[in-house]
């Protein structure tokens, strides 16, 4: 399918139909009238087969206490064998809500109020509250960051690791809003240092999907063949890959079997929540048959990062449109143009965009947006004009 074809076939428009992204506008940034390329949702409709299954359920009309089928394991392994080499076991999967309910919830399971938890900063914002919410103490390492492009710093890492206790590293892999993908080179020497360390590592993979470069994305139990699963708690769901945030299902991992334990006793008086019907049958049903979708989501992605990068390269070039290896959220630093402070008075009041901004995942990253791509590439050009316009007048 070309992309116009996809674009044809699966645009909508969500004004009007309670999209936070549109008419949550007001809520988030004091008014409307804004052009929303911020909170990370698609302006695509689901692929046939997820549409069928749905429909299905809905016309059989019982949304009753449901069990998951052995045909849902099946093709949830058959996908993670297929394109990451990590065949799952049935015994090894639990369920939340969304990949950071799972975090809060290994938080509450395997750490104590007041134990460390650490991020690499910048990182998607949600995860400061749920450390600090849940009165653990937030301990940070930031990645260093050069020409667009974001790293781990080890030696950062370690020292943040040993001098605040930290038990557990909350990791996000493919990084949100760093855009990387790490190299298993580089989740080999993190995973070793949380080892040594006796670090428990919870793994937010729920990008997993969109990746749009040529470095294959390692899920972090399946780094050097398996060798840290007894540290990994790895957090996955099919709600970015294919546009079902609301549906409210995700997939906590644990392989070793002495943390299942430890979970299962922690989840039996704090998580009796019942599987979402309708997240199971549409998980399944993308697994199955929605490659072709996520294949054409993933193109019209990459055009709208190649006409911003160019767009921006020409008429602002010393902004810096950071790489963007996954997820359709890619930063950009504007701090050659736009004094730190000013940032909003420009993107909200001049380019009357309403962005993501980097403060909100870093204290360093003030002078930064994050700009949502999975959506119409004439946004895109709107943006990328009202950028260019509203930083240069």
């Amino acid at each position: 399918m070309t992309t116009k074809a996809f674009l044809d076939k699966y645009l909508v428009e969500r004004r009007g139909t309670c999209s936070m992204k549109w008419d949550g506008l007001k809520d988030r940034f004091g008014e409307d009238g804004l052009l929303g390329l911020w909170v990370a949702d698609m302006e695509f409709s689901v692929c046939d087969a997820i549409k069928e299954v749905l429909l299905e359920r809905v016309n059989h009309g019982v949304f009753g206490y449901t069990i998951v089928p052995d045909s849902y394991y099946e093709a949830f392994s058959d996908w993670m064998e297929r394109r990451y080499h990590f065949p799952l076991k049935k015994e090894w999967i639990r369920f939340s809500q969304g990949c950071v309910t799972g975090i809060a919830w290994s938080i509450g399971a395997f750490t104590r109020p007041g134990d460390a938890c650490m991020i690499l900063s910048p990182v998607y914002y949600p995860f400061y509250n749920v450390i600090t919410n849940n009165n653990r103490k937030l301990v940070k390492a930031d990645l260093d960051y050069e020409n667009g492009t974001f790293t781990m710093n080890y030696d950062a890492i370690e020292k943040a690791i040993v001098e605040g206790n930290v038990k557990m590293l909350i990791h996000c892999s493919p990084q949100n809003p760093a855009g990387r993908v790490w190299t298993e080179e580089e989740l080999d020497r993190l995973l070793a240092i949380c080892e040594n360390h006796h670090v428990l590592v919870v793994s937010d993979e729920i990008h997993q999907d969109l990746v749009l470069g040529d470095t294959p994305f390692i899920p972090a139990a399946a780094v050097s063949g398996g060798k840290y699963q007894d540290i990994v708690i790895t957090l996955n769901s099919a709600s970015k890959s294919f546009n079902l945030a609301s549906l409210l299902h995700s997939h906590i991992i644990i392989a070793n079997e002495g943390l299942r334990e430890i979970y299962d006793r922690f989840a039996s008086g704090m998580n009796r929540t019942e599987i979402s019907v309708m997240g199971m049958l549409a998980t399944e049903a993308g697994y199955r048959y929605g490659e072709e979708w996520l294949n054409g989501v993933r193109e019209v992605i990459c055009d709208n990062y190649q006409y911003l990068k160019n767009m921006l390269a020409a008429k602002l070039p010393k902004a810096t449109v950071c790489c963007l290896e996954a997820t359709y959220l890619p930063m950009i630093d504007l701090r050659a143009y736009v004094a730190p402070e000013d940032i909003m008075k420009v993107i909200q009041g001049r380019c009357r965009l309403g962005v993501d901004y980097g403060e909100w995942f870093g204290e360093n990253y003030k002078g930064f947006i994050r700009m949502n791509l999975a959506t119409d590439p004439a946004y895109i050009k709107q943006a990328a004009k009202r950028l260019v316009d509203g930083v240069l007048n």
